[in-house]
């Protein structure tokens, strides 16, 4: 059998490019050579992958981003894409990447962190990471009287202009939320326009703002928005609610002041690993759109 090497950071490879987006739509049944194509496989995303030949046969990869914690940034690394082939399972081969993952990037971040799935709960620990409870945010919420409308235009990610358009503002948005926030984490973003929220993407050409937001029954789930300077939830509400709304769920944490949130508690598979004192900060929910 060929032994199994190293590899990491190929994605200009075609061959092991290739054989890796098949492995993740094998395991997870997500695609990755669009997302490459179109220019959002950026340096912040590295798979560190053991391969035979041309072929994948298990990775670990890492993304590189910043937390915005109270209003400071801090580093953060989130472990993604973890999977191994069908056929070379029970060998090791995940710890072996995360063990070299975590020797390769040691004293190099404040939060190294990973969402797991029901499967793998007792493997995380086994470095170091320990579970977290996160938060989901919701209000009761009353439409005010009908005005005129600001005009809200779905965008189309078939559509190279409406693409860019997303691309631009994913580049130099400012984060959510002061009190815990992501930053520097265009490539994920453009991951879920692409292939998660397609249909939910929409334009606030006055504001100059970009919503992710479904209405479902009487409730509007708002997932992210883009935005080169702070707005105010309050008013992006009043723009995006129907007179059917009752209810707001945000996917993300909201900071804004005078926002009367009720919150339950949810467990994701959340595992984090500090590196110093400074902890994870309780009561939060990370951003939907920036889970890698």
């Amino acid at each position: 059998m060929q032994e199994l090497i190293v590899a990491k950071d190929y994605k200009h490879n075609d061959a092991l490019r290739k054989s890796f987006s098949d492995l993740a739509s094998q395991i997870f049944g997500i695609h990755f050579e669009e997302w490459y194509q179109k220019g959002f496989w950026d340096e912040r995303y590295i798979p560190y992958s053991l391969v035979q030949g041309d072929q994948v046969i298990a990775n670990v990869s890492v993304n590189l981003l910043s937390f915005l914690i109270n209003g400071e940034k801090k580093k953060a690394i989130q472990i993604g894409t973890v999977m191994t082939h069908p056929d070379f399972r029970k060998r090791g081969l995940s710890a072996k990447l995360m063990n070299l993952v975590l020797a390769e990037y040691e004293n190099q971040y404040d939060f190294m962190y990973l969402f797991a799935n029901d499967t793998v709960l007792n493997f995380y620990p086994k470095f170091g990471f320990q579970p977290v409870e996160e938060h989901q945010f919701s209000m009761p919420f009353t439409p005010g009287p009908i005005k005129n409308h600001t005009r809200i235009r779905k965008l189309d990610i078939n559509q190279a202009e409406d693409l860019d358009l997303i691309a631009q503002y994913a580049a130099q948005r400012v984060p959510v939320s002061e009190r815990f926030g992501t930053d520097n984490c265009p490539g994920i973003f453009m991951f879920y326009a692409l292939y998660v929220f397609s249909q939910e993407l929409y334009y606030l050409e006055e504001e100059g703002v970009i919503v992710i937001y479904k209405q479902e029954g009487d409730c509007l789930h708002l997932y992210d928005w883009l935005s080169k300077q702070k707005i105010s939830i309050h008013a992006l509400l009043r723009k995006l609610a129907g007179p059917e709304t009752k209810k707001i769920v945000f996917h993300f944490t909201p900071d804004e002041e005078g926002l009367e949130t009720e919150s339950e508690s949810l467990n994701t598979g959340l595992f984090v690993k500090t590196n110093g004192e400074i902890p994870y900060p309780v009561h939060v929910k990370h951003p939907m759109t920036s889970i890698a």
